[in-house]
């Protein structure tokens, strides 16, 4: 079987961990950040996994990471 390619945008946006999740940063922390909570920005340093559905199509773009 042929060699896949890696989607780039993917592979810089998610890793998979040791046990399978897909780990991924969250959303809405670029910009306009004056307007967001303290609470808001602090809780979305922390990283998120994504659902199961998400999940195996993310698996798929990063077949070798």
């Amino acid at each position: 079987m042929p060699k896949l390619k890696t989607h780039s945008a993917s592979k810089k946006r998610f890793s998979i961990t040791g046990t399978g999740k897909v780990k991924m940063g969250h959303a809405c922390k670029g910009h306009l950040l004056i307007s967001k909570s303290t609470r808001a920005k602090r809780n979305h340093r922390k990283a998120a996994y994504a659902s199961s559905a998400n999940a195996a199509t993310i698996k798929k773009l990063i077949p070798y990471k």
